[in-house]
């Protein structure tokens, strides 16, 4: 292997990511390939490697290159295991409609080829009043009827196993003081899972201002779905909690947040009641799961947000 191989590494945010886990033999052979995966896949395509963008993801490293006829793109590199064929299945579907297109792709190995998007500008470089109508017009787009030989897990499945694992981390001694929100949170999911009639739509997963960048073929376009089928309330839910920090900084921020709830419901035409109640499940999960990793103060935040509602 070339010295050239080494500004291919993997960044330090998805090595700390993927290696915290010792007995994860299988991230850890992926992270000691990736070098060679990269120059790999570089010949393969014909691509001329840029740089690793810093400081890149969790769970997958992207590299900025060009095509042999000049043309931008970005190489994306994921662990195979199944989340680069999906993710490349929603985008394919998407069509480039709201969302990053597809130039290449073998999923099975966990490699994509994309389209080169601005990676430093995301919707968190506007105002958030001017990106929040942004985030909103963009999502509706990618709110799509799924084919009806679709691969993705439901909300009802995939919450599931979230509130399974949410169950079993609150009975912890340093989840006491999270318990009664956590109980509200999983009384929620029950009653939202149980009487939905809405026509299932695909769904981003892992929508926030941060998944959408600025682009040339279109101004706003997003990235780095976790997609599932389901009601759009959940998708939404999750863009309630952007810049929860500033918002929880601010005077009178319970009817910040429960005001931004209602809101971004009339905006999409969402039932506000079940808005809420999925922005409390998933601040509640995401908050319990940060404690559990050890980062205290984010997911006390969470849990406060959550608590708002």
């Amino acid at each position: 292997m070339s010295n050239a191989d080494d500004r291919f590494a993997p960044p330090e945010r998805l090595v700390r990511a993927l290696g915290s886990e010792p007995a994860d033999e299988a991230a850890h052979e992926w992270l000691a390939s990736l070098p060679e995966r990269v120059r790999e896949f570089a010949e393969r395509w014909e691509l001329a490697l840029e740089r690793v963008h810093q400081p890149g993801g969790r769970s997958s490293v992207v590299i900025l290159a060009h095509g042999a006829d000049g043309t931008e793109a970005v190489l994306k590199l994921e662990k195979p295991g199944g989340a680069a064929a999906l993710e490349h299945a929603a985008l394919a579907q998407w069509n480039g409609l709201g969302a990053v297109r597809v130039l290449r792709a073998e999923p099975e190995a966990g490699a994509l080829l994309l389209e080169r998007l601005r990676p430093g500008v995301s919707l968190r470089s506007l105002a958030e009043a001017k990106a929040v109508l942004e985030a909103t017009a963009t999502l509706q787009r990618l709110w799509v009827r799924p084919a009806e030989d679709h691969p993705f897990t439901t909300v009802a499945d995939h919450t599931a196993r979230l509130a399974g694992a949410l169950r079993e981390q609150s009975e912890e001694p340093w989840a006491a003081d999270a318990r009664s929100v956590v109980d509200e949170a999983l009384e929620l999911r029950d009653a939202l899972t149980a009487d939905s009639d809405e026509v299932p739509s695909l769904l981003h997963g892992d929508y926030e201002q941060g998944k959408v960048l600025a682009g040339d073929r279109a101004p706003w376009l997003a990235v780095g779905p976790r997609p599932l089928v389901g009601e759009r309330a959940y998708d939404l839910a999750w863009l309630a909690l952007d810049r929860v920090d500033t918002l929880m900084a601010s005077p009178g921020a319970a009817a910040i947040a429960r005001r931004r709830v209602a809101k971004l419901a009339d905006a999409l035409d969402v039932d506000s009641n079940r808005l809420r109640g999925w922005a409390l499940f998933r601040a509640a999960e995401a908050g319990v799961r940060e404690l559990s990793s050890g980062a205290r103060a984010r997911g006390e935040l969470l849990l406060e947000f959550a608590g708002m509602l």
